[in-house]
């Protein structure tokens, strides 16, 4: 069988009942294959029915370094992966490359004197090279990838393309810059990222990456990849020229492996703490877009991290929110540009995975993913809302409320963060009011308050009258904080990637990039 990215899967190298598509059960492939591939023959992600046959032992990870704990989670979803390669992509992808040896380490708020409301801790996942959580996966992925070979799924050169709400873009150009037998596209929504986002990614060294902007939003930019994806003809060209296609979204099943590993790593620094003891159960909050990130964390749970409830966390396009609540996902409603702009987008890709891992129905999720290309919106019945719902809740928050909750937290803790976090903090606390749930809680810190400067100033009420790149100062005079070296060093770099196209167009950039 050929795949549409030009890439034949062989039955030699298949292990039957490991990997396979949301969308079909009939090819099934080892991790190396999927990883390798990026997205299934049939359009669909690949998904494993081995998720949560084995249970991770908590007590066996008390204690460890993140680096053992990255290491064994890994080494029980990458069969086909030996114990060395994956000791050596944990070493490569976090010895030096982040601000803390603890990689993902957990902060606790300090709540203002006189409150009583419930602890809160937030996972720092931003002290990566790109100052994002996609770091985490994005720092792996590369190192996953070059332990693949033509065996497992085609070609040796691999032509990697994606499309970005503004950190992925930047994370994986970083993981891949120079990379040996590989280049890398990202296209970006031209209105749809920060200041500081943009001129991380136009300003990107290597000589195999390459940027473009595109007109419309991010599920424009996002729609004009899968079509590419699906383009047999280019494929068939590509192939000739001995590229295939592969993607570093979280579409790709190694993007998203490396996140489950951090979701342990909080549990057990809490217990560390001594804020819950081993065996009891978390609430976890997260800001949540593509339904990557948060997919990670309930796979976790699946594989044995006590969670009592995953929040989900959007901005004003809370096409999840609704969804979670109704078992409805209308993606037919106003797009809104905010000021957590890594969360504007209206089709949440991850949630198909979750679909099938619940329903177990290839069939059902194909037809659901046609309904929402066609109509724009599916239902998924009472019986899987009822599902979703034992594990998920959800909620919202305007840029008022992001901005409220950036200077509160700022006041009250005397802690700086972005605005995407802002938005989960917010939600948290709605979650909390409603629920009268006070059980120990997480939010997860997905970037750097200073890659969204502009809005974090304005919060604080002051101006915002220049440049991102200057604004980094200004915010570091403000708060007495200090910015990430790579974001404080943007000032001055070059620019080498300023071409923008309409979504059709991005198909002819790709053919441009690789002649």
């Amino acid at each position: 069988m050929v795949s549409p990215i030009g890439t034949k899967v062989s039955e030699e190298h298949c292990y039957m009942g490991t990997y396979h598509s949301t969308r079909g059960r009939t090819l099934s492939c080892s991790s190396k294959v999927a990883i390798r591939t990026g997205i299934a023959p049939d359009g669909g992600l690949f998904v494993s029915d081995e998720l949560g046959t084995q249970q991770v032992d908590i007590s066996s990870l008390a204690y460890k370094s993140y680096f053992e704990i990255a290491q064994d989670v890994l080494g029980m979803l990458l069969n086909d992966y030996t114990d060395e390669e994956i000791s050596a992509c944990v070493d490569e992808a976090y010895r030096g490359t982040f601000a803390s040896e603890e990689v993902t380490p957990l902060v606790k708020l300090d709540a203002a004197p006189g409150t009583d409301a419930p602890q809160t801790y937030v996972m720092e996942l931003f002290g990566g090279p790109t100052s994002a959580f996609k770091d985490v996966a994005l720092q792996m992925l590369p190192r996953l990838m070059a332990r693949t070979s033509a065996k497992d799924g085609g070609a040796e050169r691999i032509m990697i393309v994606t499309a970005t709400s503004g950190d992925t873009g930047k994370a994986a150009l970083e993981g891949f810059a120079d990379v040996p037998g590989t280049k890398i596209l990202v296209f970006y929504p031209r209105d749809g990222v920060s200041d500081v986002q943009r001129l991380q990614m136009v300003t990107q060294t290597g000589e195999n990456v390459g940027v473009c902007a595109v007109e419309g939003n991010f599920d424009d930019a996002q729609t004009g990849v899968k079509r590419i994806f699906g383009d047999r003809q280019l494929a068939e060209k590509l192939s000739a020229k001995g590229w295939f296609l592969s993607s570093a979204n979280s579409i790709n099943w190694g993007r998203l492996l490396p996140q489950i590993a951090y979701y342990f790593s909080a549990y057990c620094d809490f217990v560390n703490f001594g804020r819950i003891k081993l065996g009891e159960r978390v609430v976890f909050c997260v800001p949540t877009g593509n339904f990557g990130n948060i997919l990670a964390g309930w796979m976790a749970k699946e594989m044995g991290l006590p969670v009592s409830r995953f929040v989900c966390a959007s901005n004003a396009n809370n096409v999840l929110t609704d969804f979670i609540e109704t078992g409805v996902y209308d993606r037919r409603r106003p797009f809104h540009v905010t000021t957590s702009p890594s969360m504007d987008i209206l089709v949440s890709s991850n949630l198909e995975r979750l679909l099938y891992f619940l329903s177990k129905d290839a069939e059902r999720v194909a037809g659901w993913m046609k309904q929402l290309s066609v109509e724009g919106r599916y239902d998924v019945g009472a019986e899987l809302r009822e599902a979703i719902e034992r594990d998920f809740e959800a909620g919202y928050c305007d840029d008022e409320g992001t901005a409220a909750e950036i200077a509160r937290v700022w006041r009250e803790c005397g802690y700086l963060i972005d605005t995407h976090t802002a938005v989960a903090s917010r939600v948290l606390d709605d979650y909390r009011a409603r629920t009268g749930d006070e059980t120990p809680a997480i939010v997860v810190s997905t970037a750097s308050p200073y890659k969204f400067c502009d809005s974090v100033l304005r919060a604080l009420g002051e101006q915002t009258d220049a440049p991102g790149t200057e604004l980094i100062g200004r915010l570091e005079r403000v708060t007495g904080t200090k910015a990430p070296a790579p974001l404080a060093n943007l000032a001055g770099r070059a620019v080498r990637f300023d071409g923008c196209v309409a979504p059709e167009r991005q198909k002819q950039v790709v053919e441009d990039f690789l002649s």
